[in-house]
């Protein structure tokens, strides 16, 4: 039987299910598994891109991942109370991509966040909306395509013309995210490492 990386990359979602289950009950570690998966992710993606998987392939992929991550989640270690710091979520009009933003969701709710997920696709006015109902003092916002850095720009926008800008820290995520698009969005972070964007958020929750 192979491992978890290669089972994914694979697309075979029996075994990936069989294995992740092995892992757990022989007590592994639900953060190595995590980091397995995502591994096995990043073979999809390296297929899709030399042309040997298509979009069918993508879209079994991500649906065997999140189904995974719903065997780990309940065993990842939480502090979470009525105390936790809300953290709101999403991608950005324009993106549909949601894998990495599905990782840090997962790990923030394991470091004890209160994590509200928007999904895919999300509008400037529902991150405001969202922002509005829960007071979450932090917004993370993920994007995988160039387009998606001005969708960036327009949602921290609508959060300064809201009157809430002062109230939150801003973070954003994604693999083609770097310094210099930090600064044409107006962020106060960014990352392109789940574990690196959890640990930024603890700092925001710190000082807010």
């Amino acid at each position: 039987m192979s491992e978890i990386p290669t089972a994914l990359a694979e697309l075979n979602e029996q075994e990936v299910a069989t294995l992740v289950k092995e892992r757990l009950d022989a007590g592994g570690d639900p953060m190595t598994i995590l980091d397995d998966l995502r591994r096995g992710m990043d073979i999809v993606g390296e297929r899709y891109k030399a042309g040997e998987y298509f979009l069918s392939e993508l879209i079994v992929s991500g649906e065997i991942f999140k189904d995974s991550m719903s065997l780990v989640e309940p065993h990842l270690k939480t502090t979470s109370n009525d105390t936790a710091t809300r953290v709101v979520l999403g991608t950005v009009k324009g993106d549909i991509h949601n894998i990495g933003k599905d990782i840090v969701a997962v790990l923030l709710k394991g470091a004890g966040f209160e994590v509200h997920d928007l999904g895919i696709d999300v509008p400037p006015q529902a991150f405001v909306d969202k922002l509005k109902e829960t007071s979450a003092p932090i917004l993370g916002m993920s994007g995988l395509l160039t387009p998606s850095f001005d969708s960036m720009k327009e949602t921290i926008e609508a959060v300064k013309e809201a009157g809430l800008r002062d109230k939150v820290k801003i973070i954003i995520g994604g693999g083609v995210v770097t310094e210099l698009v930090q600064r044409h969005t107006g962020a106060d972070a960014f990352t392109d490492d789940g574990m690196e964007g959890v640990e930024i958020c603890r700092r925001f929750a710190q000082e807010s």
